[in-house]
Formats: structure tokens, sequence, C-alpha cells
């Protein structure tokens, strides 16, 4: 058995596991600079606060165009204030979005109305969306069921760099791609600004069954409601970083898969229900995110929170 393998079943089986994939000194998360996240928190932080002028600024130009009668002056005016109103108006979230927001998550008002605006300046907007019609950036792995029709939300590529800069999340492609389909519960290939709230809230706020369940989600790669041997086997394939000395790491990991299966299969039953990984969970919290980051660390919880209380 190799080394690396040996590492893994030291002490308690699976909260040796746990350690070494989602706090090791391999994993990638910890050779991320811990000053990321507050620095993309600082930025966009700036950013809001400047909002207002950088509206201002934009709308200077045309009072040139139009300043050769009174006229065109009046005109420029109205303008410059129809701009105003509509860039207040799409700074302030929606009543009822806001009431529907607070009912569904942990959020407080305050909060929401600073993640809207962050969310403001993180969408992009899908020209010409068919019905039916997923977006390329859905992978095929990760869509099943009937897509959603959406027209705005944040695609993948900023999701990616918010789980990264914000919430010092650093995983491989699968994982990625597994986050960001739990999170966009409507399968449309975008985060709505109603499961960013949601998404936001189990970050910050969820409990530990809330985090069992949405982790279980993550991995559970065919959306079977199980998590397999075979799933299992590529989660932490893809977790372990293979040495120079290591023979085969595939034997480790079928032996790693096989302890893993004996501890987390209350029911025995060959598979882990949703149920069996919560109870396991309960149990050990330390097995929460047993096959992979998916969460934020408690650093850039605290980070982020704070600088939502600070606007």
């Amino acid at each position: 058995m190799s080394l690396l393998f040996k590492d893994f079943v030291i002490s308690n089986v699976m909260a040796s596991t746990v350690a070494a994939m989602a706090s090791g000194p391999n994993s990638p998360s910890k050779r991320m600079s811990s000053r990321g996240g507050a620095a993309t928190l600082r930025g966009v932080a700036l950013f809001l606060a400047s909002a207002r002028n950088k509206r201002r600024g934009k709308s200077a130009p045309a009072a040139d165009a139009n300043a050769t009668s009174p006229g065109g002056k009046r005109q420029d005016n109205q303008q410059r204030r129809k701009k105003k109103m509509n860039g207040e108006e799409q700074s302030k979230c929606n009543p009822k979005v806001m009431e529907n927001a607070r009912r569904e998550t942990g959020l407080e008002r305050r909060e929401i109305e600073i993640l809207y605006k962050i969310y403001k300046k993180l969408i992009t907007y899908k020209k010409g969306a068919a019905k039916g019609k997923v977006s390329e950036n859905v992978t095929a792995s990760a869509v099943i069921g009937k897509p959603t029709t959406v027209s705005e939300g944040i695609d993948r590529t900023v999701f990616r760099e918010v789980l990264h800069s914000t919430f010092d999340i650093v995983t491989e492609n699968m994982l990625m791609d597994r986050i960001f389909y739990v999170w966009d519960r409507n399968n449309c290939g975008l985060i709505t600004l109603e499961n960013w709230f949601k998404g936001i809230s189990l970050f910050l706020r969820g409990n530990v069954l809330e985090q069992a369940e949405y982790c279980f989600k993550v991995y559970d790669l065919n959306n079977d409601g199980y998590i397999t041997k075979d799933e299992m086997f590529q989660l932490l394939r893809n977790c372990l970083i293979k040495h120079p000395q290591e023979e085969d790491l595939d034997d480790s990991v079928k032996d790693l898969v096989d302890i893993v299966m004996r501890k987390m299969d209350k029911d025995k039953d060959g598979k882990v229900s949703l149920e069996d990984y919560q109870k396991n969970v309960e149990d050990e919290p330390l097995l929460l995110e047993a096959f992979g980051k998916c969460l934020p660390t408690d650093k850039s919880k605290v980070t982020f929170l704070t600088t939502l209380k600070a606007q």
C-alpha cells in the first residue's frame, strides 16, 4: 500500500481523509494567497461605492452635444435626470424580490441590497436565448431535465472567479462544474438572482444538514440520488496527487473507496444515500467535504460578512 494512501487512513479512518484532502499540504487552497478574497471584496466595495459617480460621469458627454440651444440644454437635463432615475432604480432590489429573498433565506434586508448590487455588476446577458436551448456553458454531465430560458445571470467563468477570489474555493474542473450545476437550480447555464441569494445564504448561514445536502448533490455526479463507488473513485482520484514513487495510484484509491463505503453506507445497500451522508456528517462533521472542496473557508465567510456589514 502506498505512503500516500496510508496518510489517508491514519486515525479515525475518514477524519484523516478529509484532513488530507481539504486542508493538507497538497491542497490547492493552501497554495492560494489568503489575501485574494479580501482584495476582491475590497475591490467590489470600492466599485459599488463609486457607482453613483460613475453614472454621473457617463452622462456628462451628452451635455456638450446638446448645449447649442436653450431647448437642447433642457432636453439634455431631462435625459440626465431620466438616466439618473433609471440607474437608481436598477441599483435597488424590487420589493417583491426583497421579501421573497428574506423569506427563503437567512439574509438580512441590508445584506440582500448589497448582494443585489454585486449581482448586477457580475451578470452577463444571454442574447437571443432560445426556448429549450441550454447555454453552451452547461456540460453534458451536469444537465438533467428540461432547461429554463433565462436572459441574464452570472455565467460559469465569472462564477468560478467568485469562488476562487472571494470564498477561497480552489478545486479541479469537475467539482467546479458540479458546484455551478447545484447553484444553477433552473438548469439554464446562468446563476439567476434568486439562486444567487439562495447560494450565498447557504454558504454563509446554512446549517449542517443543509450544507450536507448541498455537498451530497455536488458529489452525486449523475444526479440519481446516490453516491456510488464509481463516483467516489472519480472524486477521490481527482483529489489526489500522484507522487513520483507511486506505482499504482488507482489501486490505492480503490482501497480507500472500500474503506469509505464501509464507513458511510449506513444501510449496507452498496451506495450512499442523502440520509446516509447526513447521518455521517452529524456523527463526524469533518466528513462534510469528504470528496472535495466545495464550501467556503471560515476566514473567507467572516471577510465577506464583514464587508457586507460595512457597506
